[in-house]
């Protein structure tokens, strides 16, 4: 079965000429209103930067990092956020090259990276995104086993939230985090993270979420969706399968035909039909629709 990727192309913002690696961003006031105060990194001079978005293979080790490591830490302590996003991407170098040595600061990167995700300046946004990347892919399950819980369903709810919005290219940045968090990590503990954004009251969110269930899904096999639970698998998606974003039913469908899968080839199907099984788990009308996407394949 064929799940869609969540790799999109990376867009092209309409303010940005099409080859150019650099983007020219106008750094406000820090008495602007529009700043969300409660968000603010301390604001640079008046003046255009430039923000290198630099691709993780790209990036290159730190040299000496054990002296270099408290400066980092120190260093997001910057009133200028173009330092900022210099600091992050040095964060992204200690992770892909150094990562024993950023591990006992992870709970603390974490939370920067929370901020720096929530901050409305879109060039900070997106380089705490690829931040955010790399990071999942150089600690992975450490993320759950070495961070404070509440820390990590802060950074999921600033993923989901930000692939939600409406602003492309930090849309796809977010993607790429949650499928580089999905990729990364153990589908199990990371399901049960996912599992109470499925009927999230903004529909992008929840849609976000499905296509992140539906791989961790994917990725558990028999063995995995057994110990979850297909009662609740199938309870988690149900109420998707009929919402108004078609990636969410998509993802949903996916779902529910990995866990007919898993039914057709655990022994309770000797003792049950899949029909039995849905009708004495499901309320009636989400039951009747269970069957019917199955019979209809």
């Amino acid at each position: 079965m064929a799940l869609r990727s969540l790799d999109n192309a990376i867009p092209i913002s309409p303010e940005r000429p099409k080859k150019q690696a650099k983007v020219a961003v106008s750094i406000p006031k820090l008495s602007d209103p529009s700043v969300n105060d409660e968000n603010r990194l301390p604001s640079a001079p008046i003046a255009d930067a430039i923000i290198d978005y630099i691709s993780s293979e790209n990036l290159k080790p730190i040299s000496d990092p054990e002296s270099n490591i408290q400066s980092l830490i120190d260093g997001f302590d910057s009133k200028d956020w173009t330092k900022f996003c210099e600091l992050l991407n040095n964060a992204r170098r200690f992770a892909l090259y150094h990562p024993s040595i950023l591990h006992p600061n992870l709970e603390k990167v974490v939370m920067i990276l929370v901020k720096a995700i929530k901050n409305p300046r879109s060039a900070l946004c997106k380089t705490s995104l690829m931040a955010a990347s790399d990071i999942f892919k150089a600690f992975g399950d450490n993320l759950l086993e070495f961070t404070d819980s509440d820390a990590f369903n802060q950074l999921l709810l600033q993923l989901l939230l930000k692939a939600s919005q409406d602003k492309r290219f930090v849309c796809e940045e977010a993607d790429r985090a949650l499928h580089a968090m999905v990729g990364s990590m153990k589908p199990l503990p990371l399901l049960h993270k996912l599992q109470s954004y499925a009927g999230h009251s903004n529909l992008r969110v929840r849609a976000k979420a499905a296509i992140s269930i539906s791989y961790c899904v994917f990725k558990m096999g028999l063995e995995g969706m057994n110990e979850f639970g297909l009662v609740p698998l199938l309870r988690m998606v149900v109420d998707s399968l009929n919402d108004r974003l078609p990636e969410a039913r998509e993802a949903a469908r996916c779902v529910v035909l990995l866990v007919h899968k898993a039914f057709m080839e655990s022994e309770d199907k000797e003792q049950e039909s899949w029909e039995s099984f849905c009708h004495s788990n499901l309320a009636p009308i989400h039951a009747q629709a269970i069957v019917k996407l199955i019979s209809s394949q």
